[in-house]
């Protein structure tokens, strides 16, 4: 009885024991197979991007500036004489050529007061001629005694007396005449006309605010004036003086245009004046370019961007714009670093030279940027770098899938 019960004690211990064991195994093997699972979540994918190794190269130096546009040779068209407006001869607005009539005045006072000049001449010709007759007779007989001194001086008297007075008349028609022509008022210049001041009737008194009449701009060529400020010149000359920025063979800078609706002006212009001091009021000195104009799509007035071409920057390093990313705190790149995985770089952007931008700061020469696949990417995610073919290929590939 004794020995069936133990060896019955003993049996139930090893149930016991192998149930344990088991238990302990089915506990195990489902977290085995758990981390062997995370494991193969936790392994991240090789992404395909293509990157461009920064190198240093010259590009040029662009600097975009606000510009407006002005005539090259605008002339307010000003009234010389009194009178009446009598007639505006041209289209308001329209080109004008040199010479073309722009306004009428009324004439006929000036007539008559050339009428009555030229009447005071024909008299002094008359009296002139009369006191030289008389000299004439009584110098020979001064000079035989048959005359008196007095008589000859009082004949020389009446002739130069005469003959000052027909010079003075003659001025006064030639002023007669001249008043006459202002009446009739021309353009000073080929261009575009503005608006007529004043209409027909109106009272003209020269010299006076009612004297302008209207004013004629040249179209061709144009100028396109900007300004640059103190802060923008000190950091131009610190660049040169670094020697990150060359400027152009004889100081020679060129100015292209791009117009509101951000199409390119086709011609370029060239700077050809440079105000030496600032203005006291706004901080800036006045820059100017001379651009041909022949088409006169450019009017004064007229608001442009300007872009300053002429300089370079030796040994820049660019990356194409798609390539940069702005963010809350800045710009930065994916960086394809030598361990293969992408890097996020800070970097300092400056100016875009055609589909680059310029970096100047936060890389160095040789670094591998990243410009596609990037958007996929985490920082510390593995890489690998293919063409652009290559690339497209996988992506296509994947697409089918």
């Amino acid at each position: 009885m004794e020995l069936s019960r133990l060896i019955r004690f003993n049996h139930l211990n090893h149930l016991r024991l192998f149930l344990s064991a088991a238990t302990i195994a089915s506990l195990f093997l489902p977290v085995a197979g758990c981390s062997k699972k995370e494991q193969s979540k936790g392994q991240v994918p090789v992404t395909e991007v293509v990157a461009v190794t920064v190198q240093p190269q010259t590009v040029p130096a662009v600097f975009p500036f606000v510009a407006q546009i002005q005539s090259s040779h605008q002339v307010d068209v000003m009234a010389r004489v009194n009178g009446f407006l009598e007639k505006i001869s041209y289209q308001e607005g329209e080109p004008v050529k040199q010479g073309q009539v722009l306004f009428l005045l009324d004439k006929k006072p000036f007539v008559a007061a050339v009428n009555a000049a030229r009447a005071a001449v024909d008299i002094r010709k008359s009296q002139l001629f009369t006191a030289k007759a008389s000299l004439d007779r009584i110098k020979p007989l001064a000079d035989q005694n048959a005359a008196s001194k007095s008589d000859l001086d009082n004949a020389i008297g009446n002739f130069k007396t005469a003959e000052a007075g027909l010079q003075q008349d003659q001025a006064n028609l030639d002023k007669a005449l001249l008043d006459l022509s202002y009446t009739t008022i021309t353009s000073p210049v080929s261009g575009v006309a503005s608006q007529a001041l004043i209409r027909e009737g109106g009272y003209i008194a020269a010299g006076s605010s009612s004297a302008k009449l209207t004013y004629v701009a040249k179209l061709d060529p144009a100028w396109v004036d900007f300004s640059v400020s103190q802060n923008e010149q000190a950091k131009m000359r610190q660049a040169v003086d670094n020697g990150e920025i060359v400027g152009p063979k004889e100081n020679r800078f060129t100015v292209e245009l791009e117009l509101s609706d951000g199409r390119r002006y086709p011609l370029a212009g060239v700077v050809n004046f440079a105000d030496p001091s600032f203005n006291k009021d706004t901080g800036t000195y006045l820059v100017r370019a001379e651009i041909s104009n022949p088409k006169g799509v450019l009017r004064p007035g007229m608001f442009v961007k300007a872009y300053l071409k002429g300089a370079t920057r030796p040994n820049a390093l660019t990356v194409p714009q798609r390539a940069v990313q702005q963010t809350s705190n800045g710009h930065v790149v994916f960086v394809a670093n030598d361990k293969g995985l992408a890097e996020v770089r800070p970097v300092v952007v400056g100016e875009w030279v055609e589909q680059d931008w310029i970096i100047n700061k936060g890389l160095k020469a040789g670094d591998r940027v990243i410009v596609d696949g990037f958007m996929k990417l985490a920082p510390g995610a593995p890489v690998k770098l293919v063409t652009p073919e290559e690339l497209k290929k996988s992506a296509q590939s994947a697409a089918v899938k």
